[in-house]
């Protein structure tokens, strides 16, 4: 039996021990199921948020156990230390203690893909270079040994230092108990003794690191002599001495003389893996299973292509066709909930701002979800199951020849449906400058809130006639779909030319075997994709739509209204039944009209008109503009106000409407060239709060949403004014 004091020095070291909380980094390779072993980690004990002053991802869960908190940071996958991208130098600067206050690492878990060795050890020996706490979890596997690979893990530890291996198959949660008592205990753990794969490049490094007086450490100076000065090491560089930087230049031409350091980084590291392995890895004839089959299937050039552009159909058909049921019980919910408050709360500024500006803004917000639930759940599960590489590689060298990366083909083709959920979904792109492309050409794809502008006016004034067995109006709306295609493109190449010109990074990417999609996995990432849509996109587009509202509402005439009630008064008196509410309903049509043109947004429409005069607009075409920046599909609405014919305006009343529109001299305002330039203008204008919302959370700044509105506006104005100056000449 134990003495009194010691149960009480027991109980004194549990109850610290529960108090400590330590940080950890989960580092691996791409694909190496790194995300579906922190997930099977950390549950729903994650919080999402950004690295200071970039744009990429910061991921951090909560690991509970045996009485014990670690945090576990999530880093983006790599492949090795030398940073060819964004996300690969934040791996690099929070391993390396670069990223200010959150220098607290107190060890790394390491992923270790069972299936591909050759290419995660390259990476696990530079981290156990770096002399900090290290246990590996080797992941997969259960596909490993249906593929007849067998692995001796007391070996491997040895190679690797004395390393701890936890074998763990992440999707069934074997094995992870004994791993989360590694990670619990990682922090008081010794880090692995060095490994001597490169030998020349140690003796180098503790050469510079006496130099410094011991102002880097040993794997700092490692880095930096295969790296060399760049612009993300320069803050370390500049506060090097002359000295030290010239033996710096003196060391890397001894190590490396005319030949590129990666290359020869690659080749020392890679020989020694090819030898490990020798010992390492046991293969027996595989089993065939269907993953074997699939791969089989669409490695063949012709099948994959076949297979990617189904896939990609599929995508494209549910993000823009099943999404609308549920887009439509949102809309209709969210007007129904307005019309019973309105009625509830009377007549009114109050109830105006209500049911027009805050029930009608957060609409405007939600009925995104269903695109970004379903855009979402297919990207992830492509992700999740090793799909979407292969995607990437077989677009990579077409994609290219436009100026963008073959990464960017699921955000292009996402945007037909929304260029919300598609600038998003620009994330799986890892260089900063294809992402960035991608981001200004996916605006001008065709969204569906285009789709009701393009109807109305198509319908209204593109003749019903066949062109051989093609439709006229059908003609027009292809037309307009490749123009934005076309815009896009040329979008890319211009800016990969100018402004983000720069070298294309190397396409480096592993083509995992294929796997069945990780339920938990797909659930918590397609959960922090909403949140970080609703929270951070919507409260924008919340706010400029109340924006609008007042707008469209302030000042209120009296006048107005008073004479409305008098002739309802007139009216009550001689008709009764469907008559009288047809009447009440003309009536009210109009009283909202001569508001809506004596307000802020009238008086606006009417102050620019002079700018849009050339164009061949009118004022109530240019208030519609003005009213229809937090949502284009908002214009119909605007325009039946306009012409008092009620904001739920059909097709057919509004655009008899549009056709009897008359400037005071008795000329038509819609005309076939103006109604072609205001197409164009709606296929490049970049009019969607929600859509500059997400580029300024993508990109972390206001330059590039700024950018894109004034240069997408600008292609738009001057489009319109030469196919109206042109067409009416």
């Amino acid at each position: 039996m134990a003495k009194p004091s010691e149960i009480r020095v027991s109980a004194h070291q549990i109850t610290v021990r529960h108090r400590v909380e330590s940080s950890i980094a989960v580092v691996g390779n791409p694909n190496s199921g790194k995300s579906t072993l922190f997930n099977r980690l950390t549950g729903l004990r994650q919080r999402i948020g950004n690295y200071p002053g970039v744009t990429v991802e910061r991921h951090t869960g909560t690991l509970k156990f045996d009485g014990t908190q670690t945090e576990l940071v999530d880093l983006p996958g790599t492949h090795s230390l030398s940073a060819h991208s964004l996300e690969e130098q934040i791996v690099v600067d929070v391993i390396l203690g670069r990223m200010g206050r959150l220098n607290t690492l107190d060890g790394i878990l390491a992923v270790l893909d069972a299936t591909n060795l050759y290419q995660g050890l390259f990476l696990l020996q530079q981290l156990v270079d770096l002399e900090v706490p290290l246990v590996v979890a080797l992941t997969m596997t259960d596909a490993a040994t249906q593929t007849g690979i067998e692995i001796d893990t007391e070996v491997l530890s040895e190679l690797l230092g004395g390393v701890t291996i936890c074998s763990v198959v992440a999707t069934t949660g074997a094995g992870m108990d004994k791993l989360r008592l590694a990670i619990s205990e990682l922090p008081d753990t010794s880090p692995p003794r060095r490994i001597s794969v490169w030998p020349a490049l140690t003796a180098a490094a503790e050469k510079l690191k006496s130099v410094t007086q011991d102002m880097l450490r040993l794997p700092e100076c490692e880095r930096l002599l295969v790296d060399g000065i760049t612009e993300r090491n320069q803050s370390i560089a500049s506060e090097l001495s002359g000295d030290a930087v010239a033996l710096l230049k003196t060391l890397r031409r001894e190590l490396f003389a005319s030949r590129p350091p990666v290359a020869v980084e690659a080749q020392v590291r890679y020989d020694w893996v090819r030898e490990s392995l020798k010992t390492v890895q046991h293969s027996t004839p595989p089993f065939y299973t269907w993953r074997t089959h699939v791969t089989d299937f669409l490695n063949q050039p012709v099948a994959g292509t076949v297979g990617l552009f189904v896939v990609m159909a599929v995508v494209f058909q549910a993000v823009f066709a099943w999404a609308t049921p549920l887009m439509e019980f949102i809309d209709a919910a969210t007007a129904t909930l307005g019309a019973r408050v309105a009625a509830l709360l009377g007549d009114g500024a109050f109830s105006s701002l209500i049911a027009d500006g805050v029930i009608a803004g957060v609409g405007s917000v939600i009925i995104f979800l269903p695109q970004i639930l379903i855009l979402f759940l297919f990207i992830i599960m492509l992700e999740d199951s090793g799909y979407l590489a292969r995607a990437a590689y077989l677009m990579d060298r077409t994609m290219r020849s436009v100026g963008l990366s073959g990464q960017s083909i699921i955000p292009m083709i996402s945007s037909f449906a929304c260029a919300v959920p598609g600038i998003m979904a620009t994330r799986v792109i890892p260089s900063r400058r294809d992402r960035i492309a991608t981001i200004m050409a996916a605006p001008f794809m065709t969204c569906s809130a285009r789709l009701p502008v393009y109807a109305l006016l198509i319908a209204a004034f593109v003749p019903a006639e066949r062109i051989g067995f093609m439709n006229l109006q059908g003609l027009v709306l292809l037309g307009l779909y490749m123009f934005g295609i076309v815009m896009g493109i040329l979008t890319a190449l211009l800016m990969r030319k100018t402004a983000l010109r720069g070298p294309k990074p190397p396409f480096a990417l592993m083509l995992p075997e294929f796997r069945r999609p990780n339920i938990q996995t797909v659930a918590i990432q397609l959960l922090g994709r909403v949140k970080i849509f609703l929270y951070r996109a919507g409260t924008v587009i919340f706010t400029v739509a109340v924006m609008v509202w007042a707008l469209a509402y302030f000042p209120r005439s009296e006048i107005i209204r008073s004479g409305a009630e008098q002739q309802h008064e007139i009216i009550a008196a001689t008709l009764t039944g469907e008559a009288l509410a047809s009447e009440d309903q003309r009536i009210d049509n109009i009283a909202a009209a001569a508001q809506l043109e004596q307000s802020w947004l009238g008086r606006a429409g009417k102050s620019i008109e002079p700018l849009f005069k050339p164009l061949g607009w009118d004022w109530r075409v240019s208030a519609a503009v003005i009213a229809g920046f937090p949502a284009r599909e908002v214009v119909i609405a605007v325009l039946g106000t306009v012409y008092a014919v009620g904001d739920q305006a059909d097709e057919r009343t509004l655009s008899g409407r549009l056709k009897a529109s008359k400037w005071p001299d008795g000329r038509p305002v819609f005309t076939l060239p103006m109604v072609i330039g205001l197409l164009i203008f709606y296929a490049c204008c970049l009019q969607c709060a929600a859509t500059l919302a997400v580029i300024r959370r993508e990109t972390n700044s206001w330059r590039w949403p700024v950018f894109a509105w004034v240069y997408m506006t600008a292609i738009g104005y001057v489009g319109a004014l030469l196919a109206f100056q042109l067409g009416s000449a």
